[in-house]
């Protein structure tokens, strides 16, 4: 993330800071610590649980500070010799009793912080509507701006809306909503007042607030350029994500009790978390003001709007949905990247067959039979699948199988195989093909050969098929086609090591 001009308010204008980050293995959390170290200020974080850091690409440049939110003593050892206290912790998802929880590990940690000697506190909340009933979550999080407003510490509370970004709860809610419901029958809280905001401006706004004067100490409203209802939020992300418009049909009597049960049946986002997000969504939650400009001025290019954050959350997902490496996602290099330790449910929806098969012949050889494969040496598996295949992606317009292959025994980048285009090959080991067949959604087909035992001096073929359907007839898609999966991936997977073993031995 590229930050401001060295500044009174830039992070890299002042000394290095020590930092401590809670809730480091959250969605915010994970991606501050990151920013922080590449402003140049020493990270310390602090978890219950400090196993589940060891998957961040950071965690070897940081302090662990073992601390459970809720223990007086643990959480005043991890704060003693630090700067600034991010706190990033909240109970949403651990059932009915969160406010308590909040309210508790609050106090906590402004005793903490107070007695450690941190010069600065700093808070992301919740935007808080004047004149309405705030919903429990929103009135949790302004309990907890409170109680840490009062602890004795300069502290600075940013408060958002729904922040926009790959693995944010908020924004998958919005996400598999939209791509899995063409036609949404949809309570009052379509029309409620939202004002969104990029997780990369969050960020830059959470780093920026490590080097503010002591003498600033109050709550911010944070939110993009865009402010709009949720049922525009749902037909720009659609437009976006290049799905046809959505119906949405509000029902008046479709309380938000009620509404949090359909969200919980129609995304994977748990229920623990969705239903007090729902309840928050009869709240009009938009800035009343942006006195935040005067610590932290806007960048250049002002900040990121709606359709360009969602456009980076969903193609970054799809940028990282294969990679080159077989056994991992790549590193995130922005905040919009997904992690390798985001939850499950995070980053949409994405299909994956995977498949690996002991080969007697060396690797040369089996990637010789994989560097072949499609034109006239066919797929290796049911070859009236693929034909008939063929037949239909042309029938509707596609490319079909008519293109065949350029050359015989090599591919590069860029060649157009069959339905198939090659996207990343690396020589012996790695051949990725992007499918051009009429599909709704994105296709790859991955194979990766790797050395055996030295002893028996095999090789091993693994197979992947990834597929990230687009609405829900990619979803349909899928599930129509994958009972075929076995007889056609496993079939590819059999006969190339067949033809490879045969090769071998002649």
């Amino acid at each position: 993330m590229a930050l401001p001009e060295a500044g009174p308010t830039d992070p890299s204008a002042g000394s290095a800071l020590t930092c401590l980050v809670t809730g480091a293995t959250g969605y915010v959390g994970g991606r501050l610590v990151p920013e922080l170290l590449a402003a140049g200020h020493r990270v310390r974080v602090m978890s219950r649980s400090p196993e589940r850091l060891r998957d961040h690409p950071w965690a070897g440049d940081v302090e662990i500070a073992r601390a459970d939110a809720g223990d007086p003593d643990a959480v005043a050892e991890a704060c003693r010799g630090v700067d600034v206290v991010y706190y990033l912790i909240h109970a949403l998802g651990t059932g009915p009793s969160f406010e308590e929880t909040d309210r508790r590990t609050a106090r906590v940690m402004a005793d903490a912080v107070r007695g450690a000697g941190v010069r600065r506190l700093v808070h992301l909340g919740g935007l808080e509507p004047d004149d309405e009933e705030l919903s429990p979550h929103l009135r949790s999080r302004a309990e907890v701006a409170a109680v840490l407003l009062d602890s004795g510490v300069p502290t600075v509370v940013l408060r958002a809306a729904v922040v926009l970004g790959s693995g944010s709860a908020s924004f998958e809610m919005l996400r598999h909503l939209t791509e899995r419901l063409p036609v949404m029958v949809t309570p009052r809280w379509v029309h409620s007042r939202i004002q969104p905001i990029a997780v990369r401006d969050v960020l830059r706004y959470l780093v920026a607030c490590a080097q503010l004067p002591a003498d600033v100490h109050r709550c911010f409203d944070i939110g993009g350029p865009d402010v709009m209802n949720y049922a525009e939020m749902m037909q720009r992300y659609a437009r976006v994500a290049d799905l046809p418009r959505r119906r949405i049909l509000p029902v008046p009597l479709f309380s938000p009790s009620l509404s949090s049960h359909w969200v919980g049946l129609i995304t994977p986002v748990p229920a623990g978390i969705a239903r007090p997000l729902v309840e928050s969504l009869r709240n009009t939650v938009v800035c009343a003001e942006h006195d935040i400009a005067e610590h932290v001025p806007d960048p250049p290019g002002g900040l990121l709007g709606f359709d360009d954050a969602v456009r980076l959350a969903v193609q970054r997902v799809r940028d990282s949905a294969v990679t080159t490496r077989w056994a991992s996602a790549s590193v995130p290099g922005a905040p919009s990247d997904p992690l390798p330790t985001d939850p499950d449910w995070a980053g949409g929806s994405l299909y994956v067959d995977d498949r690996e098969r002991a080969c007697a012949a060396p690797a040369d050889a089996l990637w010789r039979v994989v560097e072949g494969i499609g034109g006239e040496r066919g797929w290796y598996s049911w070859p009236l699948a693929w034909r008939v295949r063929g037949w239909l992606d042309r029938a509707v317009g596609g490319v079909g199988l008519r293109r065949g292959r350029r050359d015989p025994d090599r591919l590069y980048v860029g060649d157009a195989l069959d339905f198939w285009r090659v996207e990343e090959r690396e020589d012996g080991r790695l051949l990725r093909l992007r499918a051009e067949m009429r599909v709704p959604g994105l296709a790859w087909l991955e194979f990766h050969v790797e050395h055996g035992a030295e002893a028996d001096g095999g090789s091993v073929l693994r197979q992947r098929a990834t597929f990230a359907p687009r609405g829900l007839a990619g979803h349909a898609y899928w599930w129509a086609v994958a009972a075929f999966h076995g007889f056609v991936f496993g079939g590819m997977l059999r006969g190339l090591v067949r033809a490879a073993e045969d090769r071998a031995a002649n």
